[in-house]
């Protein structure tokens, strides 16, 4: 088959599976506005400033009475921002109870809206159950699969008592040197829209006042996905050097026919699904921040999507807009920011945005607007019932990382794993077989299977958090009591073994530091894989990785290749693929690349040949 009918059978393909039509049954926001114009009309300017300000949890309740002073409606724990006890589903529930016991404590009792990245599971808290990231379930193609992990990250969320995650993000990478290519779904918008409009009904359910639903927040609007690597520094993040041009928070240079086709597709399936909050992007539009666009956050989104619920800016992101701090909080509220993101500011932003109020550069009717939407989610969520308890629901503790969540993580790694090669039927893997050697960084490694954004910020080798099973452990679990497992990280001792398995690729990263400008195999990627074959056995090679890999210097030494990109916590379900239990069905989401000269490469590319090592769409069965 000649490539361009590889590619128009892979878009054929994705384009079948996803004729289902899904539209939140929830009740819209704007019908809680009596229930809001009454309470709105009983605050005071500082009250509904307050309403508008969200600082770091650990922050604000380091001085005392701050949050009663800035009448604070809402506060979020950042990427590494834990409870100062500990890490554990305990711990997370005595903060949340603490903070809104804070809250109760204001004039008019309104409670916190408590924000939070739970982006592949409740994914900052030990012993939670963590699902492949966005680009492994896009390769599932499977929306009920996306809408039930939804339903249980809600529930894990919810264990903690906050009602709130930023998630999902429904950008569209077009080039996957970018260090947030895991968080999207898809290069190819049609799937991206499909499955993120799942991900905002298993996250908020058919009704956001049930007390197992949260909020979900689209991200980042919007074009995040389709920037150049210009226009932005590293500053700001671990090991940076100013001056130093990245790909994120970059400039997407398209015009706005195109903006839409590829970049907003996923915030109209959104917007279709009633999601309550959307996350404007660090990044520019044509030169323009888009926490700055009045274009984009009114005009389109608000005006012609009729999105009702409110924008939460991203971290310290209103800073970035101007030098002048007073002018940037004018020139993104008055463009339609709801609410701030400001970890550490909140004080200065609070006391700028009341100044712009009195000076009239941000009008009162801009500030009633924003506490509208922002009160109409709150009064969604249940929030404002004065006969529901606002401290977490400890009942929900057994269900926690149970074993019927950690069953359905399971599925969805087994239904997300791409076979690539299969020479000689190498695959699947006999359970009789008299030995299996394993090799590689990534083999007995939880921190490594499960990427950016688990526990800490940028993730983290090891055993990062209990309660998972890594490959080697999987394979152990899954052979007979006859078979030998054996390991070693760099291949070495395989002679005599039956097959050797690499687990290789990517160790852990997150936005900026997961910037490259190269994608090439680690030097101790190929050592390993090398050093497997050089003992004369079939070798099976699984990638662990962010997005897809030059992976040219190990292929002709791999009899069988499999993309597991990046799968969480439950690495028996890559078992129950090598072992035949499954047959794999997974599909690439993004087009793999034969080498670095081809980026970007993608289905949308239209001023280049379309000539991948494998094609988007792509993916073997038995």
């Amino acid at each position: 088959m000649k490539k361009t009918g590889i590619r128009a059978a892979a878009l054929f393909s994705f384009s079948t599976l996803f004729l289902i039509s899904s539209c939140s049954s929830s009740r819209k926001l704007s019908s809680y506005d009596p229930q809001v114009k009454e309470l709105l009309l009983r605050m005071t300017l500082e009250e509904k400033i307050g309403q508008m300000t969200q600082p770091e949890q650990d922050r604000v309740l380091a001085r005392p009475g701050d949050m009663q002073k800035y009448h604070i409606g809402s506060v979020l724990s950042g990427g590494n921002s834990d409870p100062a006890g500990g890490n554990s589903l305990e711990d997370w529930t005595d903060l949340y109870d603490r903070v809104q016991a804070e809250a109760m404590k204001t004039r008019l009792a309104i409670p916190v809206l408590y924000g939070i990245d739970a982006v592949h599971g409740h994914s900052n808290v030990l012993g939670a159950v963590l699902f492949p990231q966005n680009i492994a379930l896009g390769c599932t193609g499977d929306p009920d699969l996306v809408e039930a992990i939804g339903r249980i990250t809600a529930v894990e969320v919810r264990a903690t008592g906050i009602q709130w995650t930023f998630a999902p993000c429904v950008a569209v990478p077009q080039d996957i040197r970018w260090g947030r290519t895991y968080e999207g779904f898809s290069e190819d918008p049609t799937l991206v829209r499909i499955l993120g409009k799942a991900a905002v009904r298993g996250l908020q359910g058919t009704d956001l006042s049930d007390p197992l639903s949260i909020l979900a927040c689209a991200k980042h609007y919007v074009g995040d996905g389709g920037t150049t690597a210009a226009a932005a520094t590293l500053q700001g993040f671990p090991g940076s050097r100013a001056g130093r041009v990245r790909l994120d928070q970059g400039d997407t240079r398209l015009d706005e026919a195109a903006l839409r086709r590829l970049h907003l597709q996923g915030y109209i399936a959104a917007v279709e699904a009633g999601v309550g909050s959307i996350m404007p992007s660090y990044s520019t539009w044509n030169g323009v921040r888009c926490s700055a666009s009045k274009r984009l956050l009114t005009e389109i989104l608000k005006e012609e999507l009729g999105f009702e619920g409110f924008l939460i800016s991203d971290y310290n992101a209103i800073n970035q807009i101007d030098r002048d701090y007073s002018k940037a909080v004018m020139i993104s509220i008055n463009a339609g920011m709801d609410m701030a993101m400001a970890p550490d500011t909140y004080r200065e932003f609070f006391n700028t945005l009341k100044e712009l109020v009195e000076e009239g550069k941000v009008p009162m009717s801009r500030i009633d607007d924003a506490v509208t939407r922002i009160l109409r989610v709150k009064f969604a969520l249940g929030l404002m019932d004065k006969n529901r308890p606002q401290s977490a629901d400890r009942t929900l503790d057994d269900r926690f990382g149970s074993a019927q969540h950690r069953s359905l993580a399971r599925e969805a790694v087994r239904k997300s794993v791409v076979l690539l090669k299969n020479e000689n039927r190498i695959l699947p893997i006999s359970r009789q077989a008299a030995r299996i050697h394993l090799a590689g960084k990534s083999a007995d490694d939880i921190g490594n299977q499960c990427g950016g954004w688990t526990i800490l910020w940028q993730g983290q080798s090891g055993d990062v958090t209990p309660g998972g099973t890594t490959v080697l452990e999987a394979v152990r679990a899954a052979v007979s009591g006859d078979t030998a497992v054996t390991y070693s990280a760099d291949g070495t001792g395989a002679e005599g073994a039956s097959l050797g398995i690499a687990v290789i690729g990517e160790r852990p990263y997150a936005e900026g530091v997961g910037d490259r400008a190269d994608l090439s195999l680690d030097a101790e990627d190929i050592e390993a894989v090398r050093n497997l074959k050089s003992a004369g056995i079939p070798v099976v090679v699984l990638v662990i990785s962010g997005r897809p890999l030059i992976v040219n210097g190990i292929l002709p030494q791999a009899d069988a290749l499999l993309a597991s990109f990046l799968p969480g916590t439950e690495g028996a379900g890559i078992a129950d693929v090598l072992f035949g239990d499954y047959n794999p069905t997974g599909r690439l989401s993004f087009s793999w690349p034969k080498s670095m000269d081809q980026l970007p490469l993608n289905i949308n590319s239209r001023d280049q040949e379309y000539d991948p090592l494998f094609a988007f769409g792509y993916g073997l069965s038995y």
